[in-house]
């Protein structure tokens, strides 16, 4: 039932005129909604990046005023210097009577308020000065919070700041004014720079309506929030007055504090802006819903989508009155292709018809009859072709290894080593009849082994002290039946081995063994060669770059990697992707090369190669 439903739904029932129909509006409408919606949406990504780029540069320049105004109002404690008369009263250790102490608290806060509340600037709203465990003080508004008595302990005299200014936040000293209006305060140790001590400390309580003068100018939308706060989190200043004094809930999910980034919440997207004052420890931040930038887009894009729906329909009927046309003639030959849509190319169209259409299907027939034709003939042939190169490759040993031997049999012969000549000229002819004598593709594990220690000992003649090798004596079988491998796998990974460890190192040492492992990739126990060397390993972008070439095709042409790859090339056409070449190397320690392949028996063997003879007479016979 549920594959009949399926057929019926199935795309490929459909008439023509329904297939066209649908097309053209995947080709067309759902292109052009797509066009429009990816434009509108560039076009708000555009307004976002463009106030997410030149916001961040506003907030700089309002820091800048805000760092500007702070230094000027760093400096007023400087005007305490100006009465020689104030700088006496601190210097004074001791009173004689409590009279004198109040005729200075006089005189002093007297001087505060004359020259700190009506003369310096209109955002200070407090003075408040330390020394010797006297107390000077002058403000505009009444305060409350604060326990002077305690504070010489905190902020006294002996007071070592790390900088001349330090700003603090109202949390700091829990000092409150009156209706709790926003402030800072500028605190700042007064020196005696001629005797060479601390008089005191000031504290200046500076309203932050400034702040507000500053910000005000990037407000440029009434949806749009600002705020000054620490890195921690307290809002000193917000255009919401009632924000000013609580904390920023979301402070550790902000991915940077200079810069603008996209930001989701409960009433929608938002573009924050920040930029973080590295003098004073601050973050300016900004605000603004995304949808408010693109307020004046809503009428021409609801203006444009209405067109864009009455332009659709318009045109779906009278493509549809077309298409039904233009499509009823070729319902036949619909329903003649559906075994080539399937893939088959063993089909026989007839169609009867001598129109248009006839010629159609029987241009196509002749056209499959051609593909299936070139897709064997190819086939057979890059087979062919693919086993006459293995061939070749299997039968050659490298000629400068041919060289190398015979010149150091000819050096053996002059120093009348009679041994050495007889040994080396008996495993160069072994060799030869491997390579040469041996047609198939396979051969036992004793054989593979014993090749490639023929192989190493004549290396060992040549090089001497710097060769060494250890081949595992023992060769895994199966209760007593002998295994068999491909041939010539460990043959090109010991050249390479020798090769680059002698290019590197003074002596070079060969590891090969041979054992059962168990592989969870295939689930069943797997041959593993291990070829490991004391080389000079790989690095790790070198290592990649290997892996990757070692399994592209083989026979592309001999690179660094070509002996590797052949290896490897030969063991995923006989066995699949389950097997193969693995790399594993520590650069300045050495390189393991792993070739795995599964357990081979010699029935196995004569069915492999029983095969590949069938493959070959059938060729023959589709030739003929």
């Amino acid at each position: 039932m549920i594959s009949n439903l399926r057929g019926k739904l199935a795309f490929t029932r459909f008439r023509l005129s329904t297939k066209l129909m649908v097309t053209y509006i995947l080709l067309t409408v759902i292109p052009m909604s797509l066009l429009g919606y990816i434009s509108y949406r560039q076009y708000t990504k555009s307004i976002e990046e463009q106030i997410g780029e030149y916001m961040p540069r506003f907030l700089v320049q309002a820091d800048a005023n805000i760092e500007k105004h702070m230094e000027e109002l760093s400096v007023l404690p400087e005007m305490l210097f100006n009465s020689e008369s104030m700088v006496a009263i601190l210097r004074r250790d001791a009173y004689q009577s409590r009279a004198d102490l109040n005729r200075d608290q006089f005189e002093m806060n007297s001087f505060l308020n004359r020259t700190y509340l009506n003369g310096a600037s209109p955002d200070v709203i407090g003075v408040f000065l330390l020394s010797k465990n006297r107390v000077f003080e002058s403000t505009r508004l009444s305060y409350s919070g604060i326990d002077w008595s305690r504070a010489f302990t905190d902020y006294g005299q002996d007071l070592e700041l790390r900088g001349s200014v330090k700003v603090m936040l109202p949390r700091d000293v829990g000092l409150r004014f009156v209706d709790n209006i926003p402030y800072v305060l500028i605190m700042k140790p007064i020196e005696d720079v001629d005797n060479r001590r601390k008089l005191g400390t000031m504290f200046i309580a500076v309203r932050l309506n400034f702040i507000r003068n500053v910000l005000q100018d990037l407000e440029n939308s009434d949806q749009a929030d600002m705020w000054l706060m620490t890195r921690e989190g307290q809002i000193i200043y917000h255009t919401d007055p009632e924000l000013t004094g609580t904390f920023d809930p979301n402070i550790d999910q902000y991915p940077l504090l200079s810069g603008s980034f996209r930001k989701e919440s409960g009433d929608g997207a938002r573009l924050v802006s920040m930029h973080e004052s590295k003098e004073l420890d601050w973050v300016l931040v900004h605000s603004v819903p995304l949808e408010a930038l693109t307020a004046r887009t809503d009428f021409v894009r609801k203006v444009t989508v209405l067109v864009f729906i009455g332009l659709v329909l318009v045109s779906i009927f009278m493509y549809a009155l077309f298409s039904i046309r233009v499509t009823n003639p070729l319902k036949r030959l619909n329903q003649l292709m559906k075994h080539v849509e399937m893939g088959k190319f063993n089909v026989d169209l007839k169609v009867q018809s001598k129109d248009e259409i006839g010629t159609l299907a029987a241009s196509f027939n002749s056209m499959v009859a051609t593909i299936r034709e070139l897709i064997q003939q190819n086939y057979h042939i890059e087979i062919r072709q693919k086993e006459a190169e293995l061939y070749a490759l299997q039968s050659q040993i490298n000629p400068h290894f041919m060289y190398n031997t015979l010149e150091t049999i000819s050096m053996a012969v002059e120093e009348d080593e009679k041994e050495t000549v007889v040994e080396m000229v008996s495993l160069l002819g072994r060799m030869l009849r491997f390579s040469v004598s041996n047609k198939s593709k396979f051969v036992t594990i004793t054989q593979e082994v014993q090749h490639v220690r023929d192989y190493l000992t004549i290396q060992k003649f040549r090089f001497e002290d710097r060769l060494s090798f250890d081949i595992a004596e023992s060769v895994p079988s199966q209760a007593g039946e002998a295994l068999y491998t491909p041939n010539f796998v460990l043959q090109p990974i010991v050249e390479n081995a020798i090769k680059y460890g002698l290019e590197a190192r003074k002596g070079v040492d060969i590891r090969i063994t041979v054992s059962e492992e168990f592989s969870a990739r295939s689930g069943k126990q797997d041959l593993v060669f291990r070829i490991r060397d004391n080389g000079p390993g790989i690095t790790a972008g070198r290592l990649a770059q290997l892996e990757q070439a070692i399994r592209e095709d083989a026979w592309s042409g001999k690179d660094s990697g070509f002996g590797l790859s052949n290896v490897n090339a030969r063991i995923v056409l006989l066995h699949g992707q389950d097997y193969g070449v693995q790399l594993h190397s520590i650069e300045g320690i050495g390189t393991e090369v792993a070739v795995r392949i599964p357990v081979i028996r010699a029935a196995e063997v004569e069915r492999i190669e029983r095969e590949a003879k069938h493959r070959a007479t059938d060729t023959n016979l589709d030739r003929g």
